[in-house]
């Protein structure tokens, strides 16, 4: 069995904004605890009913992790025993765009007849990269390998 958190302590000096992200939430189980949450607060037999296959274990740690990236808060219900509601924080809830894309993809490569689509006319939407300040898209513009992170 992999430990998928061995190595993912934090980013290298130098590293890409890519390599920060992965470091906080790369692997699987702590994108479906996220995912799961999104929806709003739970408790922990709430998440593990919502996420097939994850094991006790794994869940609390995951939550643990996340509390400490401070993409979580554990609400205290019961001191006796001990007992929490999780709930993401305002950077864990920005999580959601990218969950969006990464389902978005993987929609389109295991099933394209499950990517999704625009209600109004059922055409399949696309993920695009869009300048506010010049009010245009400019995914085209720029190789990736120019593209500024702020």
């Amino acid at each position: 069995m992999r430990d998928y958190d061995q190595g993912m302590t934090g980013p290298e000096q130098g590293s890409s904004p890519l390599a920060e992200a992965l470091a906080r939430v790369g692997d699987r189980w702590t994108l479906l605890v996220v995912e799961a949450l999104l929806a709003g607060p739970l408790r922990f037999n709430d998440l593990l009913g919502q996420i097939p296959g994850i094991a006790a274990n794994i869940l609390s740690e995951r939550l643990k992790r996340l509390e400490r990236e401070a993409l979580l808060i554990a609400r205290p219900y019961s001191e006796r025993p001990p007992r929490a509601a999780y709930e993401l924080t305002a950077e864990g809830k920005e999580l959601a765009g990218a969950l969006r894309l990464l389902a978005h993809w993987g929609s389109r490569h295991a099933d394209p007849g499950e990517a999704p689509r625009h209600p109004a006319c059922g055409t399949a939407v696309e993920a695009r990269w869009y300048c506010p300040t010049c009010d245009r898209l400019v995914d085209h513009e720029l190789p990736l390998a120019e593209l500024h992170f702020v």
